[in-house]
């Protein structure tokens, strides 16, 4: 595999400065119960949002992993950043807080949909240490509409409320979308662009959320860059190790909730096995 030359300036590794090693870093996902002012929000308060939010970060650290996102994966359909009202921000912030001071381990904030500057706002109200953006450069039609990268905006504003301690995790080739605006550029240029708007670290998914990456795929994208790369989706027990062999570390949900479901809660033996075999 040709090593890839930098497009931007280096930067420290990323998960080394916040998970402690550079290989091998198994990361679980906190999908947040829907929240005041979404659709499915039941209103019966907030307090079983905390309440699950916690188990399922318990379970996590329990069976070893070495950080946690924090996501509103509950407020689905979910809405362009634009959109967002403030509430969203303010149970996030708390939601994370808990986790972390629950937990001690690292935790990121994701804001559903794209939401950079709401995701930095709630790291930095929470003392997160990063975000995950999915779409950080160029522009796609996902779900929601066209999405725009949102590198410039939210590097502003990272700048401007003093956290640029909190480190951008972007998507290449995002999910859940179309890249027809950018086809005639190859994936490794899109790779590139996310590097050269200075994320700190690239992930790679698959089609939709819990589906797994082809194996050449994600070479081609990390082999594109000098960053970090992980996989944020689709990543089983049964694959993570050929995973962890192509990329540096994974981002894991679905295949760890009861049923494989996303919406359940995390199952802790499923947790457990994942870590054990990535251990053996």
């Amino acid at each position: 595999m040709v090593k890839a030359s930098p497009v931007a300036r280096s930067r420290d590794h990323a998960l080394h400065a916040i998970f402690g090693r550079s290989k091998g870093v198994l990361i679980g996902v906190v999908h947040l119960l829907p929240l005041p002012g979404a659709p499915d929000y039941p209103g019966d308060g907030v307090a079983p949002i905390y309440e699950r939010a916690l188990a399922d970060a318990r379970a996590y650290r329990a069976a070893g992993f070495d950080g946690l996102i924090v996501e509103n994966h509950g407020d689905i359909p979910f809405s362009k950043p634009d959109d967002l009202g403030p509430e969203t921000a303010a149970h996030m912030a708390v939601a994370a807080d808990l986790v972390r001071r629950e937990t001690a381990l690292p935790v990121g904030v994701n804001v559903l949909a794209n939401a950079a500057l709401h995701a930095t706002a709630v790291a930095a109200a929470a003392q997160a240490r990063f975000v995950r953006v999915n779409q950080w450069a160029n522009a796609y039609i996902a779900n929601e509409g066209v999405i725009e990268g949102a590198a410039a905006r939210a590097s502003r504003y990272r700048k401007q409320i003093g956290a640029e301690h909190i480190r951008v995790f972007a998507d290449a080739h995002v999910k859940h979308g179309a890249h027809a605006i950018v086809q005639d550029r190859p994936l490794a240029e899109l790779v590139r662009d996310v590097e050269f708007f200075n994320a700190d670290v690239v992930i790679a998914t698959g089609q939709r959320t819990g589906h797994a990456a082809d194996l050449d795929y994600v070479r081609a994208i990390k082999a594109a860059t000098t960053l970090p790369t992980l996989v944020g989706s689709g990543v089983t027990a049964e694959n993570v190790n050929d995973v962890l062999g192509v990329v540096d570390g994974v981002i894991v949900a679905s295949a760890l909730k009861i049923n494989g479901q996303w919406w359940n809660p995390v199952d802790r033996d499923a947790a457990e096995r994942f870590v054990a075999e990535v251990k053996r």
